[in-house]
C-alpha cells in the first residue's frame, strides 16, 4: 500500500486537479458500468484542510482532514475528517458530521454514505430536524433521496410542545409524517397518549392510531387501536371499538367522534353509555352526547338500566333524552361591550345584556331521562308498556304516559297516566290518578276468572317487589271472587263505595276494606253470569306484557 500526502499550503494548487481526477474516475466508473450508476449523482469535494490518497486492492481511498466538505446534488455533508472512495461513490464520516438540504438537517458522531443510493447511516449523538421538530437517536438510517430518517434502538421526536419517544420509528422531514412503534409515549401539557404503533404529523399536529393506544388529558382518558386524535384543535376521530372516561361518564362504541374543546360526540354501534355517579347504564346503536352540559340523545332501540345491588330495572324506547335536572341558576344574563355599525355605517361601542348558559358541571347533579314511543319497562318483580315516560333522578319518580300498562306478577294495572316511585331500581309505590283500573288473574288461566277493582285513583304500595296493597278513591267498584277457607269459591261478590283498601297475598287480591256508601251484592258461582263479569275499563292484555329483559334488547 502507498500513500501520498499533500499539506494545507499545497492544497489550494492541487484542488482542481483532484477534483479533475474525481470527475474523470466518475466518468470511468460510468463508461465500465453504465447499467449499474446509470442516473447516480457522484459525490464531489469542496474542501478540507489536507488529504492523503491511499491506494488499496480495492481501489484509490482519498482520506480527508479538517473542515471536510462533500456535496451530492442538493446535499452538502460536513465533518471533521472523512474518507472518500470514488470509485464506490462511498463516504465514511468522521467527527461533528452534518448533512444539510433545503428545508432539513441531520447531525451525527458518525456517518456511512452510500452515494449511489443516497443513504447515510448516523451513529452517535443522532439529530434530524425540519428547523421545527427535532429527532433525537443514537443510530439513523437517512435517505436524502425521500428526507426520510429510520431509527431502530430507540428515539425521541420533539416539536414546539410536544415530545414523543418510542423503540423505532420513521420521521418524514419532507411531508411531516411520521411513524412509531414500541413503548411510544407521547407528552404534550394538555395530553398525554401510550401506545404500541401510531403515527404523528409535526404539521398538523394529528395522531393516527394503529394499535392499542391510550390518551390521557385532565378531563378524560380516551382508548382505541385504530383512527385519529387532532391535538391541535383536539378532535377525535376513532373507527374501530374504542372508549372515553371521564369523571362521570363512560362510553364505548364501534365508532366515536369527539370535541373535546365543546364537549360535543357521537358514538356509533353497540353504544355503551355508563353514568358512574348515578348508576344508570345505556345500551344503543348511536349517541350523540355533550360533555359540557351533560346530555345525551340515544336512538335506534336504546335501553337503560338503572342498576341496583340485587335487581335491575330496564327501560326500552325509540328514543332516549338525558339531561340535568334544570336549577333556576342554569341561565344568567350579563352585560358585554361590544363593536357594531349604526344606521348611518358608522362602528359604535355598545353594552348589550347577553344570556349566558351557566349549567354546572357538579357530578352529583340529578339527570332526567325523556323515552319516547314504544316503551318496554322489564324487572324481575314489575313489568310495563306505554308510549312515553319521563323519570327524574330528583324525585325518583318514572311517568308512564299514553296507554300505560303495569304488571305485578299476577295483576294488571292500567290508567290514563301511571307514576312510578322508586328507590333505586325498586318500586316502591305506584299511583295512576285518572281512570284508575286494576285486573288480578283469579284461579286458572282457562278459567277466565278475573278479580276487578276500578275507580277515579289509585295508590300501591309495595313490599320486597309485590303489591302490598292499594287505596282506590272515590267512586271505586270491585269485581271479587269470594273464597272460603279451604280456597273453595263462595261466589262472585260486586260492590261500590266511596273507597277500598285493597290488600294482596300470594301475588293475588286477598281481601277488600270498603268505606263509605258502601252497595254490595253477593251472587253464587253457579247463577253468575261470568262471561259478563266485567267493569267498565276492563281489558287482560298478556300479549303485551315483556317476557324478559333479552326481549328488550332484540
Amino acid at each position: 500500500m502507498q500513500v501520498f500526502s499533500i499539506s494545507q499550503s499545497s492544497f489550494r494548487s492541487l484542488r482542481y486537479f483532484i477534483l479533475l481526477c474525481v470527475c474523470m474516475g466518475a466518468v470511468t466508473v460510468f463508461a465500465q458500468k453504465k447499467t449499474d450508476t446509470a442516473g447516480k449523482v457522484p459525490v464531489n469535494l469542496k474542501g478540507a484542510r489536507t488529504l492523503e490518497v491511499v491506494q488499496t486492492d480495492s481501489g484509490d481511498i482519498t482520506k480527508l482532514l479538517g473542515d471536510v466538505a462533500l456535496v451530492q446534488g442538493e446535499t452538502s455533508m460536513f465533518c471533521d475528517s472523512a474518507y472518500l472512495n470514488v470509485a464506490k461513490n462511498n463516504v465514511e464520516a468522521f467527527g461533528n458530521v452534518r448533512v444539510l438540504q433545503p428545508g432539513s438537517e441531520g447531525q451525527s458522531d458518525y456517518m456511512r454514505y452510500v452515494g449511489n443510493q443516497k443513504l447515510a447511516f448516523m451513529k452517535g449523538n443522532v439529530m434530524l430536524t425540519d428547523g421545527k421538530s427535532h429527532l433525537w437517536s443514537e443510530e439513523l438510517t437517512y435517505s436524502t433521496a425521500t428526507k426520510v430518517g429510520v431509527y431502530t434502538q430507540g428515539g425521541t421526536l420533539q416539536d414546539s410542545t410536544t415530545t414523543l419517544s418510542s423503540n423505532a420509528g420513521t420521521y418524514d422531514t419532507k411531508s411531516k409524517d411520521s411513524r412509531f412503534t414500541g413503548e411510544v409515549i407521547v407528552t404534550d401539557p394538555q395530553y398525554e397518549i401510550v401506545s404500541d404503533d401510531m403515527g404523528y404529523n409535526t404539521e398538523t399536529k394529528i395522531v393516527t392510531f394503529y394499535a392499542p393506544s391510550v390518551v390521557t388529558s385532565d378531563s378524560s382518558v380516551l382508548r382505541t387501536s385504530c383512527g385519529t386524535y387532532d391535538t391541535k384543535n383536539e378532535l377525535a376521530h376513532f373507527t374501530c371499538r374504542s372508549s372515553i372516561l371521564n369523571k362521570e361518564q363512560y362510553v364505548e362504541a364501534d365508532k366515536i367522534d369527539h370535541n373535546r374543546k365543546t364537549g360535543v360526540g357521537k358514538a356509533t354501534g353497540n353504544v355503551i353509555a355508563i353514568d358512574t355517579i348515578q348508576h344508570t347504564t345505556l345500551y344503543c346503536g348511536n349517541a350523540d352526547f355533550n360533555e359540557k352540559k351533560k346530555t345525551m340523545l340515544a336512538t335506534i332501540k336504546p335501553v337503560l338500566k338503572q342498576v341496583n345491588d340485587k335487581d335491575s330495572l330496564f327501560i326500552r324506547a325509540d328514543t332516549f333524552y338525558s339531561a340535568p335536572v334544570p336549577n333556576p341558576g342554569d341561565t344568567a344574563t350579563i352585560k358585554k361591550t361590544i363593536t357594531k355599525k349604526n344606521k348611518k355605517g358608522k362602528k359604535e361601542i355598545v353594552t348589550e345584556q347577553v344570556a349566558v348558559d351557566t349549567v354546572a358541571a357538579d357530578s352529583s347533579r340529578p339527570r332526567y331521562f325523556i323515552g319516547y314511543h314504544h316503551v318496554l319497562i322489564f324487572s324481575d318483580s314489575l313489568q310495563g308498556k306505554c308510549d312515553s315516560i319521563s323519570y327524574t333522578q330528583k324525585d325518583s319518580v318514572m311517568r308512564m304516559m299514553y296507554d300505560p300498562i303495569v304488571w305485578s306478577r299476577k295483576s294488571q294495572i292500567t290508567g290514563d297516566t301511571i307514576l312510578l316511585y322508586t328507590d333505586s331500581s325498586k318500586i316502591k309505590k305506584i299511583y295512576v290518578p285518572n281512570n284508575a283500573f286494576v285486573a288480578s288473574q283469579s284461579g286458572p288461566d282457562k278459567a277466565g276468572l278475573f278479580d276487578q277493582v276500578q275507580g277515579k285513583t289509585l295508590t300501591g304500595y309495595f313490599k320486597d317487589g309485590n303489591i302490598d296493597y292499594m287505596l282506590v278513591k272515590p267512586d271505586a267498584q270491585t269485581i271479587y271472587y269470594a273464597k272460603d277457607e279451604h280456597d273453595a269459591y263462595l261466589g262472585v261478590n260486586q260492590v261500590t263505595s266511596l273507597r277500598m283498601k285493597v290488600y294482596f297475598k300470594d301475588q293475588s287480591i286477598h281481601r277488600i276494606i270498603y268505606e263509605q256508601d258502601v252497595k254490595s251484592k253477593m251472587t253464587p258461582l253457579n247463577k253468575a253470569d261470568l262471561s259478563g263479569m266485567k267493569l267498565s275499563r276492563f281489558k287482560w292484555l298478556p300479549e303485551l306484557r315483556p317476557k324478559s329483559k333479552e326481549q328488550l334488547f332484540e
